[in-house]
């Protein structure tokens, strides 16, 4: 006896061939308008968020046209979201009187979060020093945390990819570069600041960040006393003398006090300054004449000058 039938209904062909999660993405990609007081910055995000010229560029484009592109964030246990990307484009909706802002919201663990985190940012035009080391050191900690992929190898060079080759080949540094970077994380926050602000090069930084916390406070005494930021050759000495323990303030202040041999052995006169004093009688080939040892011959340089000119 056939039995009676109910109702049917038929699924769709997309309803057939979603999974689970696929319907749950789908519908956490949505972009949503979330107030702007419900966002709350990335937990330890290293990248600053200026008001600078590219900054005002940014909130007039906003109070002109809106948020173009959404912003990426997760939601609290608290209760809103902590931004992932999007914190310039959060802060300048703020200074561009907006309420609130497009926000894509997606449910992700503390590791995948901060991964997307750096690299979002990372594909910013200018950043920092300090902005990409402690960006490098926080996705080498999510990667080795998670475990990710570390037993794949590299068709270049046909070694296992490690942590930190990842991060170098996702951001197009060197392994030994990403390793420099995360180097000045060692650095205490004067010093690193003086790195952003070019007073310190990047290479003898990388050497000074192998000082101990006290010692590079003491370094920054030896650096003011002596009125000069450090070489690389001074650099690498005052790693040496740490690693000895010979590294005092007095050994500091020598090392700091010397010399530069750039700073004595070259001196350039430009072509325009001679013409100012020999107009016509310099010919063009002397026109860039270096001063040897100047504290020494430069007098005698300049007398030679002197001497073409009556000569002529």
């Amino acid at each position: 006896m056939p039995k009676k039938g109910g109702n049917i209904s038929l699924s769709s062909y997309d309803d057939i061939f979603q999974t689970d999660q696929s319907r749950e993405e789908a519908q956490q990609e949505r972009v949503q308008e979330i107030k702007l007081s419900d966002l709350h910055p990335f937990k330890g995000h290293p990248f600053k968020v200026v008001d600078d010229e590219a900054m005002q560029k940014t909130v007039e484009s906003i109070a002109q046209f809106g948020v173009m592109t959404p912003a990426i964030a997760r939601p609290r246990p608290e209760g809103g979201y902590e931004l992932i990307a999007g914190h310039r484009r959060h802060h300048a909706s703020e200074l561009a009187g907006k309420e609130t802002m497009p926000v894509i919201v997606r449910d992700m663990d503390d590791d995948a979060a901060t991964i997307l985190m750096v690299d979002s940012n990372l594909q910013r035009e200018t950043l920092l020093p300090s902005e990409r080391a402690f960006a490098y050191k926080m996705k080498l900690e999510a990667i080795k945390h998670q475990g990710q992929r570390t037993d794949l190898t590299s068709s270049q060079v046909g070694m296992k990819l490690q942590a930190m080759d990842i991060v170098g080949q996702e951001a197009g540094d060197s392994r030994n570069q990403v390793h420099r970077y995360i180097r000045l994380t060692e650095l205490i926050p004067e010093l690193l600041d003086m790195v952003d602000e070019k007073k310190i090069a990047f290479n003898p930084a990388v050497e000074i960040s192998y000082l101990k916390p006290n010692e590079q406070q003491d370094f920054l005494e030896a650096m003011d006393y002596a009125q000069s930021t450090p070489s690389l050759s001074q650099a690498q000495r005052l790693k040496k003398f740490s690693q000895e323990g010979k590294c005092s303030l007095d050994a500091m202040c020598a090392i700091m006090s010397e010399e530069k041999k750039g700073e004595l052995d070259r001196v350039t006169i430009k072509h325009d300054v001679l013409r100012k004093y020999f107009p016509s009688l310099i010919p063009r080939s002397r026109w860039r004449t270096p001063l040897s040892n100047c504290s020494n011959n430069g007098n005698e340089s300049v007398r030679n000058l002197w001497r073409d000119k009556e000569d002529a």
